[in-house]
């Protein structure tokens, strides 16, 4: 059984009044309190607790908010803890069923920062936040005035998206997707209630799943109907402690497995491994899964892969965690690790055995393979491709 924490990653299932992991975080930046802040506003963050009534604003930070600019600067970690450790969380009571947060939704819009002007009722002060899905963020407060000071520009996709309230969400996030708005802007878009019929906002950790999820979706509809895989395809890249490894098997029918292994003394671990495994087959996954965020985002990104190669498989996914990722950034690392891992050149060969060397190899051991129950299938089961 995985430990509670590998899969609680600092959601407070365990009841306790503060993470014991990550409450260590936060003696690391001593930040001044402020009273008032005036500045870019990149973002917005809407939280879950107390749904549907709820507390969202903008996110404030004079810096990129961009985790692909991170990536592309090469931040390490600690870089990356700095600048979020100097980002406040401005907030108000909003009621979910209640779309139109005014200034909120332009900070969302725009295709730039705005610049804003802020006065919290009372000065804010270093608090980190950390868990697994969302990006950490420094200090927090509520607002009793937000002002924006500067002129959204947006796209002419996100205005033709955003303004159509007949499209729905699902093909509002495929029609941007496909014109090149990234995962990040859309998550932005769905958490201020700015996309779909029925208008809700949305906490801003649901909606990060939601966003690779309903990409996802509508990617799995085309790559069902590509041919197979003509061969094994073995792929691995490493982003801040996290391996991941894909092995793309040659099928005509879309199936997923992910296994995610935090390794001993590792952030979420203790003196033992923790695995968990999850998967699925089909167009539909029945359940949330309990690797959380990183399934699909892990998924998202190799549907991606598919879909550029015209191409549909059957794929193992293997996420291997180790004590070098010391500090959770959210799900955003899972996903551009396997952006990396897919951009790398990949091991071409003719077998499932020649497959799992290559992999093991790649990370080093094969402890996974008697974990995987879609290995086991195609082990039993010859496919059409075999014939």
């Amino acid at each position: 059984m995985p430990s509670q924490c590998a899969v609680c990653k600092g959601k407070g299932l365990c009841g306790l009044p503060s993470c014991p992991i990550t409450r260590r975080f936060h003696a690391l930046k001593d930040t001044q309190p402020v009273s008032e802040y005036m500045g870019a506003s990149p973002s917005v963050f809407v939280g879950s607790y107390g749904y549907p009534r709820v507390v969202g604003g903008p996110l404030m930070i004079n810096d990129s908010d961009n985790p692909l600019d991170w990536v592309r600067q090469g931040f390490s970690i600690d870089d990356i803890v700095s600048v979020r450790s100097r980002t406040i969380r401005g907030g108000s009571d909003l009621d979910v069923k209640i779309p139109n947060i005014g200034k909120v939704q332009e900070i969302a819009l725009s295709a730039r920062p705005l610049d804003v002007e802020v006065a919290f009722e009372k000065p804010v002060s270093f608090d980190i936040n950390f868990d697994g899905t969302v990006t950490p963020v420094g200090m927090s407060g509520a607002m009793k005035k937000l002002d924006v000071i500067d002129n959204a520009s947006v796209s002419r996709i996100v205005d033709r998206c955003t303004s159509d309230t007949d499209l729905k969400a699902t093909e509002a996030a495929r029609i941007m997707f496909e014109n090149g708005t990234d995962v990040y802007k859309i998550t932005n878009l769905l958490t201020a209630g700015l996309l779909g019929v029925k208008r809700r906002v949305v906490p801003t950790r649901w909606a990060i799943t939601a966003t690779d999820d309903m990409i996802s979706t509508s990617i799995k509809r085309e790559v069902i109907k590509m041919p197979a895989l003509p061969e094994y395809q073995v792929f691995s890249g490493t982003l801040y402690g996290n391996t991941i490894c894909f092995i793309l098997i040659p099928s005509n029918d879309w199936r997923f497995e992910m296994l995610e292994r935090w390794q001993k003394h590792s952030l979420w671990s203790g003196d033992e491994e923790t695995i968990v495994v999850d998967g699925e087959k089909g167009l539909t996954k029945s359940k949330y899964s309990p690797i959380a965020g990183a399934y699909y985002s892990a998924r998202l990104a190799v549907l991606e892969y598919l879909k550029s190669i015209g191409r549909c498989a059957r794929v193992l996914c293997i996420r291997d965690i180790s004590g070098e990722y010391w500090a959770p950034l959210g799900t955003w690392v899972i996903r551009e690790a396997a952006h990396a891992s897919l951009s790398s050149p990949a091991d071409r060969v003719g077998t499932l055995q020649e497959a799992l060397t290559s992999a093991s190899q790649k990370l080093g051991t094969s402890f996974w393979i008697q974990k995987m129950g879609l290995l086991r299938d195609i082990r039993q089961q010859k496919t059409l491709f075999e014939f």
